[in-house]
């Protein structure tokens, strides 16, 4: 499943939505190669950047929320939370058993699965409060 960006996805604050275009530039090399057999060579080239990404990403939210006393942080942080321990499990499974087939669709599924849940919902509802707090 590749992931397209659609302006229904827009949370309407530009820094969060040119990340989360990244994320999805990123993702969608990650199933682009996997299309083309070669899944297993960029699995960890794409988790690396996430790795790094993910928490530059979730910290410009979390800063956004926090500045602007934003009532859904404590929920929307355990989220972010949760996406990092998933992401460190898959992580730490591919540095001990390698890039596996199996392990290539798992991560394919729980990030686009995550990314556009997440965004569909909670980064639209964020977003919706930050316009409002920024006009």
């Amino acid at each position: 499943m590749i992931l397209k960006w659609t302006e229904e996805l827009s949370t309407g604050v530009n820094e969060i939505d040119n990340q989360h275009r990244e994320l999805f530039t990123r993702t969608n090399g990650l199933l682009q190669a996997m299309h083309e057999g070669k899944g297993k060579d960029e699995i960890q080239k794409v988790m690396s950047f996430l790795d790094d990404y993910v928490v530059s990403h979730f910290g410009v939210e979390e800063e956004f929320m926090t500045q602007y006393n934003y009532p859904g942080i404590a929920r929307h942080r355990e989220l972010h939370q949760g996406f990092t321990v998933n992401f460190s499990d898959i992580k730490r499974e591919l540095e001990s058993d390698g890039p596996s087939s199996a392990l290539v669709i798992q991560t394919q599924r729980k990030l686009s699965d995550w990314w556009i849940n997440h965004i569909a919902t909670v980064d639209k509802e964020l977003g919706a409060f930050l316009v409002q707090k920024t006009q």
